[in-house]
């Protein structure tokens, strides 16, 4: 099929500023699709079908796709392919199908005018998002551009700065970029107070960490104390080992089965862009518990399901990776886990108890995996004194899933 729908970013400047080709391919539309600030920017002509996004937006992808073979030129802010509605319509009709023009965005506007170099920058989108997707990019002097969802998003982003200990984070917001209406405020996130700007924002955030701002790594092994758990947690060192057996890369998808704490699936998505997980913990306060370290650490989109293993693992989704933290000595978890893995997929499990071992020696026969032993020991006062606490040694099974021989 031809290149039926096409796709043109324009910014606050209108369509004054797009090139030639985009302008043609607004121009001969039989269908215009977009918000009414679009619309109204296009000054779209009366003979044109003309379509205002819906909630949820699922409802006007329908309408496109029943329009499918006729002209629909879908009107974006700046780069449709940037926290923008190209990435969704490339997904639902192939690329094969659609044409993008887009112009520069938001982002690229604010490093122009900050003289910020756009590459190292953390570029976030809270339109229609938690605000915990904040917490995992806060470190001292990093640089943070963040599109909002209205115009209270700044002031909600200067309490949350606060509240974790950058308050003296510079911000400055910049409204309507690009256009004849363009102004931007400047402030510090403790000074922000109840101030709204247009809803049409930009969010640029110059992190300046206080003396009790929560600083954490951006690789795995977490401080203990930055979870909530009862003790049923895997321990920082014996994390990070896992966290590395497990290989997180992006868009990959986790199981982490018994997840006690959460800790192993959070910083699997904390690990690498896109990437997935799904806590599985039986214990219910155990799983509230889950749910709130995901949200504070930064990573609220971690699915968790309230469940036994094996019988909570059958309607899942076939997984990249396995962590087995938990009930491995239940008959067939790792049985289970490992026939669902996909081809190349890796699958970890942790031992502490002489049952688990016994359990992890016939999965490591029936997957031809390696095993290790892992001791730690912390520094505890011994009266006046420092002597080493050991914690309890881990025994971990690591197996690879190979992939099928042709033929």
């Amino acid at each position: 099929m031809s290149r039926w729908l096409s796709v043109v970013g324009i910014g606050e400047d209108g369509l004054d500023a797009i090139a030639p080709a985009a302008r043609a391919l607004v121009d001969t539309a039989e269908v215009l699709v977009g918000g009414t600030r679009h619309l109204a920017l296009a000054g779209a002509r009366a003979s044109v079908e003309s379509l205002i996004w819906e909630s949820p937006l699922s409802k006007t992808i329908d309408e496109i796709a029943a329009r499918r073979g006729r002209r629909v030129t879908v009107l974006a802010t700046g780069d449709p392919m940037f926290f923008g509605i190209g990435v969704t319509l490339a997904r639902r009709f192939g690329i094969e199908e659609i044409t993008i023009l887009p112009v520069p965005g938001a982002f690229s506007l604010v490093c122009a005018r900050l003289g910020w170099p756009l590459a190292e920058v953390a570029p976030l989108t809270l339109h229609g998002r938690p605000l915990d997707l904040l917490n995992p990019h806060l470190a001292p002097d990093a640089r943070l551009l963040v599109l909002s969802e209205d115009g209270d998003t700044p002031r909600r982003v200067a309490e949350r700065l606060t509240a974790l200990g950058y308050g003296g984070s510079g911000m400055t917001v910049f409204e309507r970029l690009g256009g004849p209406e363009e102004s931007r405020f400047e402030g510090t996130a403790e000074s922000w107070g109840e101030r709204r700007t247009a809803d049409l924002n930009t969010i640029a955030i110059t992190c300046r960490a206080g003396p009790d701002a929560r600083v954490l790594p951006t690789v795995p092994g977490l401080p203990d104390e930055a979870y909530e758990h009862d003790g049923q947690i895997t321990k920082r060192e014996v994390r990070a080992v896992t966290l590395a057996a497990l290989v997180p890369l992006p868009g990959q998808y986790l199981w982490d089965v018994g997840a006690g704490a959460g800790s192993i699936a959070i910083e699997w998505m904390r690990a690498a862009r896109g990437a997935s997980a799904v806590a599985i913990e039986h214990h219910e306060a155990r799983a509230a518990r889950i749910a709130r370290n995901a949200a504070s650490l930064g990573v609220p989109g971690l699915s968790v399901i309230v469940g036994e293993a094996p019988g909570a693992l059958v309607e899942l989704d076939a997984p990249d990776a396995v962590f087995i933290g938990g009930g491995l000595s239940a008959p067939g978890i790792g049985e289970r886990c490992w026939v669902a893995l996909r081809p190349g997929g890796r699958l970890v499990a942790n031992a502490v108890t002489a049952e688990g071992e016994a359990a992890l020696l016939a999965l490591k026969d029936a997957t031809g995996g390696a095993m290790i032993r892992i001791s730690v020991a912390r520094t505890a006062a011994i009266g006046t004194l420092t002597g080493w606490r050991p914690l309890q040694t881990v025994t971990q099974l690591t197996a690879t899933k190979p992939f099928a021989r042709d033929g």
